[in-house]
């Protein structure tokens, strides 16, 4: 269901513009899914390139083909709420099957499983219509099992209809209690199925090689992937933050493919003629191409009709926002363009932090991801897109800004290109080796940082997050390393792996024949002590509440991940030495938190949470339901009453600066302080019952504003910890020449490189 039900959002365009099949819509259900030509040679050259390249080499073999059938069920139904057992033992002859499947260039039996899948999903979905025609029983005393991924097999039809009978019951249940009446409850969740519907019909055979290629290729170790040709195409873009194109931000709605954001200084932003909320219900190329229609379009194919080379033209068929399915529609031609993704660039803000009269300023870098243009660089462009070209650059900004102390913030950032990180790491440390890599055959190299001089010599600390992962993990630990800075936050995702990119079409013979790409790991990483990330991650030197599920998030989530090992430690010399402060750091944030409202709801809203996933259990009788839903509004209003009131007469410890090109030009303090009411007011709502695209386009954009625009309690706690630093290494001469390794007349001791 996962997969069907995520919101699809993507940026418009990269360079040559490609066609695309207008969508069947009528209700007849689809034809089978056959696999491409090139898909099975795909396949057998991906095997190739697996079973002798990959840093876990392992055989395409009749084992290997079990751990594909049973991954690729799980890939297509993890929930267990589609097939049932006699599904699974129909095709239970392919359990060691599959790996001549793909060796002997024959898929027919990956997507026969597949074209069940949809056949079964069309069943489910039209008996969940047909529930929203019955009465339930809200009095009765039963529950709904919220994840199934670890649960068993349906047995029969007659077990599975039960679960979507719960699971439709739970879905009416959610709108009745947000006040909803039975009519408008039927009508909503009528047209969510068929939305269900329309989407899974929507997926064609690249997806579903996609999903069958990645059933094997993460069978062999979980951060290996097939990437299809579409799907390498955004890798690319994600990792340069660039792409030519129009600016802007695409969602489907109703069928519509509607403009959800525009980018500013883009052609789409600086023509004035498009907005959010505009549908685009056609794409002409050049000034005179014929118009195609998208009207029930996947997304990515208008994607892919809106994008082209630099400097040419798309013509865009507009049905104004405000305006009603026969009003007049509008054409707004429009020049691509280099669009950089400013969103998912590093950002910098200042926080004050106020103890006893005396204010620290902690500067803010947030990075979501180390991010490269590789090709630019390759080209020897002066000014291609780097990670750590845009935080010296904030860090010189943070520096005439007088800032005290820097903390990087790494929550949620997955990693990105490794040598970003260590070229990020060189602003913090003189010279010297960041992290080591051993290859299949067991080579060890040391990446270094070779640059001599910091952008940043001050103290600094680093946060964290279950969510940060890879080169995020050789950030952080190298800094904990170097005794450089503090680490906090929550324990790290555990990812010590190195993938690099292979791309298959080399073997295709032909320069129309597109292969897709391999993210395939070739080898592991490791500390410059010698332990790796793996498994373990980092663990922070002051701990935070851990918001995760780690028992379904991180590495040692997965079955078939690397085990951790050590090996001999590289020659490092550490510039810092903070364990004589982090003791005294800890205290005072022990002492503080206990005492802290707002952490003291974090809290309670992690143990919910816990207690929610550790019961795994729904009630689907209302009066229940009520009690916690009353419960709930009740937390909320307590809160809502206590921001509101540290708004409108602030009197925290700390005040927020964000980046002044981050705030709109113009807006009064007034409007200021409506907005941040608004915003505590959204990210505490109650549930509604309605998913994302069933809400009004306008509120939705609300409540995502209102969620980033709500106080960040783990950010604004890390802020006073590093505000507690630069507080004790003022007061203490000693301390100081600890922490400031660069700023004190100290020499540090090398660490012997001896074996672990």
């Amino acid at each position: 269901m996962k997969k069907q039900m995520m919101l699809v959002t993507l940026v418009l365009a990269l360079s040559a513009n490609a066609g695309a099949a207008q969508t069947d819509k009528s209700a007849a259900p689809p034809l089978p899914m056959k696999p491409l030509a090139q898909q099975t040679q795909a396949a057998l050259w991906a095997s190739r390139v697996l079973t002798r390249v990959h840093y876990k080499a392992m055989p395409l073999d009749d084992a290997m083909s079990e751990k594909i059938f049973d991954r690729y069920f799980k890939s297509l139904d993890a929930e267990k709420l589609f097939f049932v057992q006699a599904d699974i033992d129909r095709f239970a002859p392919l359990r060691t099957k599959l790996d001549d499947a793909i060796i002997n260039e024959d898929l027919t039996s990956p997507f026969a499983i597949y074209n069940l899948y949809q056949q079964r999903f069309d069943e489910r979905m039209a008996y969940a219509r047909e529930l929203l025609k019955t009465k339930f029983d809200f009095a009765a005393d039963e529950s709904y099992q919220i994840d199934r991924e670890k649960a068993a097999w349906p047995k029969n039809d007659e077990e599975v209809r039960d679960l979507w009978r719960k699971r439709v019951k739970n879905d009416w249940l959610r709108l009745k209690l947000a006040g909803k009446e039975d009519k408008a409850i039927r009508e909503t969740l009528d047209k969510r199925y068929e939305s269900y519907t329309t989407r899974a019909r929507k997926l064609n055979s690249e997806d579903v090689f996609q999903i069958f290629m990645n059933a094997y290729a993460m069978s062999i170790e979980p951060h290996t992937n097939y990437l299809g040709p579409r799907a390498s195409d955004n890798f690319d873009i994600a990792m340069r933050l660039s792409l030519e194109g129009i600016g802007a931000v695409l969602q489907t709605r109703d069928e519509y493919t509607v403009v959800r954001e525009v980018v500013p200084g883009s052609p789409a932003g600086l023509s004035g003629k498009l907005k959010v909320g505009d549908r685009i219900v056609g794409v002409g190329q050049g000034e005179s191409g014929p118009i195609t229609e998208v009207l029930g379009m996947r997304i990515d194919d208008v994607v892919q009709l809106i994008r082209g080379a630099k400097d040419s033209v798309v013509r865009l068929d507009i049905l104004p926002a405000d305006a009603g399915p026969d009003a007049k529609h509008v054409i707004v031609p429009l020049v691509r363009k280099k669009i950089s993704m400013e969103e998912q660039a590093a950002k910098k803000s200042i926080i004050e932090v106020r103890d006893n009269g005396i204010k620290r300023r902690i500067g803010v870098i947030a990075l979501p991801t180390f991010y490269q243009d590789f090709e630019a660089r390759r080209r020897g462009d002066k000014d291609f897109k780097s990670a750590t070209r845009d935080v010296s650059r904030l860090l010189a900004e943070l520096k005439k800004d007088k800032v005290d102390n820097v903390l990087i913030d790494l929550r949620n950032n997955g990693g990105g290109s490794l040598n970003e990180a260590v070229e990020l790491t060189g602003l913090f440390i003189d010279k010297g080796p960041v992290v080591m890599q051993r290859n299949a055959e067991g080579k060890v190299d040391v990446e270094s940082d070779t640059n001599t001089g910091l952008a940043w010599d001050g103290p600094m600390g680093v946060l964290i997050n279950r969510g940060s992962a890879s080169a995020s993990e050789i950030f952080a630990a190298a800094v904990q390393d170097y005794g450089r800075g503090v680490i906090i936050g929550e324990g790290s995702f555990g990812k010590g792996t190195v993938q690099t990119l292979f791309n298959l079409d080399r073997f295709g013979g032909s320069e129309k024949a597109r292969f897709g790409e391999l993210k395939m790991t070739i080898a592991q990483f490791f500390r410059i002590n010698g332990g790796t990330t793996q498994l373990r991650g980092v663990t922070p030197d002051i701990k935070l509440p851990a918001m995760s599920d780690t028992e379904n998030f991180g590495e040692s989530s997965y079955d078939n991940a690397l085990p951790w090992v050590a090996i001999k430690p590289a020659p490092y010399m550490p510039t810092g030495d903070l364990k004589d402060i982090v003791p005294l750091l800890d205290k005072k944030h022990e002492a503080r938190v206990a005492k802290d409202k707002d952490f003291q709801y974090l809290l309670d809203d992690i143990a919910l949470v816990v207690k929610q996933r550790k019961e795994n259990q729904i009630s689907l009788n209302e009066t229940v339901r009520r009690k916690e839903r009353d419960a709930q509004e009740a937390r909320a209003k307590a809160r809502e009453k206590r921001l509101i009131a540290q708004i409108s007469n602030p009197a925290d410890d700390l005040v927020v600066i964000p980046d002044p090109k981050d705030v709109l030009k113009g807006a009064k303090a007034a409007n200021k302080t409506a907005k941040q009411i608004a915003a505590v007011k959204g990210a505490l709502r109650t549930d509604d019952g309605l998913q994302g695209d069933e809400r009004a386009l306008s509120a939705e954009l609300d409540a995502e504003t209102a969620a980033k625009s709500a106080k960040d309690v783990l950010l604004n706690e890390a802020a006073r910890i590093l505000a507690d630093e630069v507080a004790l290494i003022k007061a203490d001469t000693r301390l100081a020449s600890k922490v400031l390794p660069y700023a004190a007349d100290v020499k540090a001791t090398p660490v012997a490189a001896t074996a672990k």
